[in-house]
């Protein structure tokens, strides 16, 4: 084989790549180098299994390292990590973890997919043990055995969760469950910050009723103990705990990169143009560690997500094969679980961010029933939609509720695809029947409301 297509990474961006360069050119030599021992996995499982509903970490890889060499004849090799790229000679240098043994391997394309790292704020003690961030598989293995063996010797009664993000609710969700007591502590006013203070407000309510206790507008300084973990340093005071979850955000990693001259953009992520190329030519990146183009304001973002990271390297994987392929822009579509509620999000929703885009933003909130008013079992969801003064285009959304939410945020994200107005929204022919919606779907009352406020302005 000859052209060799070099991927650094081997979980969602590299392996999707890679999958696809072999079955639309079969004939071209994929090399993926994994410094871990773990591909292909679905990171966002690991709450799920400190909680104990995922049975083994084995279960939430994709696909196996095996079906990778032996059924898509991908030359997958872990344990290998690449320590530099030599742009202008087309190598990369790699050490072999465990064998002492550094080799170059040339390359013809180049995929930078090295993710991103859990950020490790500058606390004291936090070399503890029983201090964990939480973002590789090696890590969820960690922390379930310290929350087994902490539990079954009682050594184990309460955790502090150190930000109020995506995997701090969650962690608070799997610990409560686990029967811990949970604390969770947000240097921000509020917790889930890229939800909007209106879905995170119900969503602190709702984590108040399962018994966890939150502590907002606090700032975090450290941990204390001898060895393990004993207590959380705050600047209202410490607080007991055996067990401390960092859950303060991700960066990505871009130091490979960046020392082989490959430019980042202002997000901290590497920029890419529309088929994922560096500025350095047969050079790509994606997934966590790359820029992505955001589908409202046509500028570069980073939102580390799982589906941005394979469908990016999906795309670059069919453009290495011979058909340039866009990756496509973003809209910062997510949802979570917090216990009983379903919380949503999508686009631009924060105010002061629309409007450094360049718009001139109008919000409303309602509240609507999930289903029809005389059907059992309906519950309330809350809405929050944001659109364009000037122009009338749908901006983003926001979600909260019991249920339902997980799927309208989606008609949302496919009308900011689509560029639609929120009039336009107003009149989408969604489905209807009393089990699953009321014949104004909660989306299209939100539209509504939102429209009269548009022209009312």
């Amino acid at each position: 084989m000859s052209d060799p297509v070099v991927i650094v990474g081997g979980d969602a961006a590299g392996m999707s790549a890679a999958s696809k360069v072999k079955r639309d050119a079969p004939e071209r030599e994929v090399v993926v180098f994994e410094k871990g021992e773990w591909v292909s996995y679905g990171a966002c499982g690991m709450p799920y299994y400190v909680k104990g509903d995922i049975e083994s970490l084995e279960d939430l890889v994709a696909v196996d390292a095996e079906t990778f060499r032996e059924e898509r004849d991908v030359d997958l090799r872990t344990r290998h990590e690449v320590t530099a790229v030599d742009t202008e000679a087309e190598t990369v240098t790699v050490t072999v973890h465990g064998e002492d043994r550094t080799f170059e391997q040339p390359y013809d394309d180049l995929l930078v997919a090295t993710g991103a790292h859990a950020i490790e704020p500058p606390f004291e003690g936090l070399a503890l043990s029983g201090v964990f961030t939480l973002h590789s598989m090696d890590s969820a293995g960690d922390v379930r055995s310290y929350v087994d063996e902490g539990i079954d010797t009682g050594r184990v009664q309460s955790a502090a969760i150190i930000g109020g993000g995506y995997i701090g609710i969650e962690m608070a969700e799997a610990l409560a469950e686990r029967g811990l007591d949970v604390h969770v502590f947000e240097m921000l006013p509020h917790i889930l910050q890229p939800f909007g203070a209106e879905a995170a407000e119900v969503v602190e309510d709702h984590l108040r009723e399962q018994g966890v206790e939150l502590h907002l507008d606090t700032a975090v300084e450290g941990f204390q103990g001898t060895g393990h973990v004993t207590a959380i340093q705050c600047e209202d005071g410490t607080h007991d705990c055996q067990l401390a979850i960092v859950g303060v955000g991700v960066a990505p990693n871009t130091d490979l990169a960046e020392r082989a001259g490959i430019e980042t953009g202002e997000t901290g992520a590497i920029a890419t143009d529309a088929y994922g190329e560096t500025n350095v030519r047969d050079v790509y990146a994606a997934g966590d560690c790359a820029e992505a183009e955001n589908v409202v304001t046509g500028e570069p973002d980073h939102v580390p997500l799982a589906l941005t990271a394979n469908r990016a390297g999906r795309a670059i994987g069919q453009t290495l094969a011979g058909d340039p392929t866009p990756t496509g822009p973003i809209a910062g579509t997510a949802v979570l679980k917090a216990f009983d509620l379903e919380v949503a999000r999508t686009g631009l929703i924060d105010a002061e961010r629309a409007a450094e885009a360049g718009f001139d933003p109008a919000s409303v909130t309602i509240t609507a029933g999930s289903r029809a008013h005389y059907y059992p079992g309906s519950e309330d969801i809350q809405i929050t939609l944001v659109g364009d003064r000037e122009t009338g285009r749908l901006l983003g959304a926001s979600m909260v509720g019991r249920e339902g939410v997980a799927k309208r945020i989606d008609t949302v994200a496919t009308a900011l695809h689509a560029g639609m107005t929120v009039e336009e929204v107003e009149y989408l022919d969604l489905a209807y029947a009393p089990p699953f919606s009321p014949t104004w779907d909660p989306v299209l009352t939100a539209a509504k409301v939102l429209g009269g406020t548009l022209e009312a302005e």
